[in-house]
């Protein structure tokens, strides 16, 4: 009787390997999509108030590259730019005293006008009299074209100062770390007190909320998977522990690659593989790394 008992035992965990071995279609590793920060300005790092780990939330700054002689040169710049617009010419104060002569004029051109028509002046004096006003609004005119000229000078002259203050404004803006996106810090690579170049790697990151098992399918089975399929995805935490999530493939490689060796495939016999991305609802249990398999 113990013997009968003893091999039922046996034969029920010989089954029990056999269906934890057959009951997945194809292995792989969880994953997320990673960004990396680079700084975008050079200088000394201020600050960079995060720890591996640590959640972020889009647009959040958690870091500054010293903007000192930014700053100054942003000041600089607005000097010069008020100075150079307090130096534009009052077109309409600096031709005042024309216009004047000018009305004076022409009711001296109407008075010898009158006296003409009355025998009292001559047309010597009649001449002489409009082309003195000819000459003023001649004056009028070039000095108009002038002051124009000048004003016009001197707002480019702004506008180049006042661009290259947004320029100034744009650099500081980029001294600012700011998060990319929402997610999870996942490494950090620069602390404070270092010197930033543009392009150097400060911290990456990923939103580990939605995250995907990059899972290998050989030749033979990609005639049963097609992108938008649902799946059944069995995370593994060791031992006897796993848990089941809901899956749906979102990527199919194009191109077949050598089994990689931490995979296994249910054709052991299969040098080649497609990758394969099964997008996963992560509760907060699965990690990067970690082993996993796909049901269909």
């Amino acid at each position: 009787m113990k013997k009968t008992t003893l091999l039922s035992v046996i034969l029920l965990i010989a089954l029990a390997s056999c269906r934890h071995k057959e009951k997945y279609d194809a292995t792989g590793i969880f994953e997320a999509n990673t960004v990396t920060v680079s700084a975008e300005t050079g200088g000394k790092i201020v600050s960079l108030a995060i720890e591996e780990g640590d959640s972020l939330a889009i647009g959040q700054q958690v870091g500054l590259v010293d903007t000192t002689l930014l700053s100054l040169q942003r000041k600089q710049l607005h000097s010069q730019q008020l100075s150079t617009e307090k130096s534009s010419p009052n077109i309409a104060a600096q031709a005042a005293a024309l216009r004047s002569q000018i009305a004076h004029q022409q009711n001296e051109c109407d008075r010898i006008k009158r006296l003409l028509a009355n025998g009292a002046a001559t047309q010597k004096q009649s001449d002489d009299a409009n082309a003195q006003l000819r000459t003023l609004r001649g004056q009028l005119e070039g000095l108009l074209s002038t002051l124009d000229k000048n004003r016009s000078s001197i707002t480019e002259s702004a506008s180049a100062l006042q661009y290259q203050k947004e320029q100034i404004e744009e650099q500081i803006r980029k001294s600012r770390i700011t998060a990319p996106i929402t997610g999870t810090v996942l490494q950090k690579y620069a602390e404070q007190g270092e010197y930033a170049t543009p392009g150097k790697p400060l911290f990456k990151m990923a939103d580990l909320n939605g995250i995907y098992l990059r899972s290998y399918f050989t030749a033979s089975q990609l005639a049963h998977i097609r992108i938008g399929q649902e799946v059944t995805v069995i995370a593994d935490f060791g031992g006897d522990e796993q848990y089941e999530y809901a899956g749906k493939i979102i990527w199919i490689a194009q191109e077949s690659e050598f089994t990689p060796k931490t995979i296994q495939t249910q054709d052991t016999r299969a040098n080649l593989v497609y990758a394969v991305k099964v997008a996963v609802e992560n509760d907060g249990r699965l990690k990067l790394g970690q082993y996993g398999e796909v049901r269909l």
